[in-house]
């Protein structure tokens, strides 16, 4: 009979977490390369099949037909602004191998996990600051922000979870012996 709470398990359900994670981490930092081809594709979406999206939000899909417009036309005629989001890609990636020393050893390496739940913090300010500087609607920081939100849910699960495999990996405390 195993023990489904044993270290052990303990350690396959955090992996199985920072799976997951990573696996989200990477596919948000991939699909910041083709961003021009994907804003096309969900603006076209928006008069095709998802009109009643549109419908429902308008809002919405003239904020996305607006940000289609304005990377189509810094593609055209400055496509190097579009390196930024390339590095905002790399970022992602370099994040999710950071996770790979957790994977292979969760108690030595939480203070990645404790740095990921700092970065979704950070967004929160960012968004609420930078949002309005870059005339971004309200609405679509919400957004942004709700990736903070979503991010760290996972994160603070996964730090329980370690501190439990650290608190059942360490040696009971032996008392000390007094001497006469």
């Amino acid at each position: 009979m195993s023990d489904t709470n044993g270290p052990r398990a303990l350690l396959k359900r955090i992996r199985v977490w920072l799976i997951v994670f990573v696996v989200c981490l990477v596919l948000s930092g991939v699909t910041a390369f083709p961003l021009v081809t994907e804003l096309r594709l969900l603006d076209s979406s928006l008069e095709g099949w998802a009109a009643p999206v549109a419908d429902l939000f308008p809002g919405l899909a003239e904020w996305i037909d607006r940000v289609r417009g304005g990377l189509e036309a810094a593609d055209a005629q400055s496509p190097y602004l579009l390196y930024g989001t390339d590095w905002l890609a790399f970022a992602h990636l370099v994040i999710a191998v950071a996770f790979y020393g957790v994977h292979r050893d969760p108690v030595r390496n939480i203070w990645v996990v404790e740095f990921g739940m700092i970065a979704c913090v950070g967004i929160i300010p960012l968004a609420l600051i930078s949002g309005p500087l870059r005339d971004i609607p309200f609405w679509w920081s919400v957004i942004d922000m709700s990736f903070g939100v979503v991010g760290i849910l996972p994160l603070l699960h996964v730090r329980r979870m370690i501190k439990r495999l650290e608190a059942a990996a360490a040696p009971e405390a032996v008392p000390a012996v007094q001497v006469a």
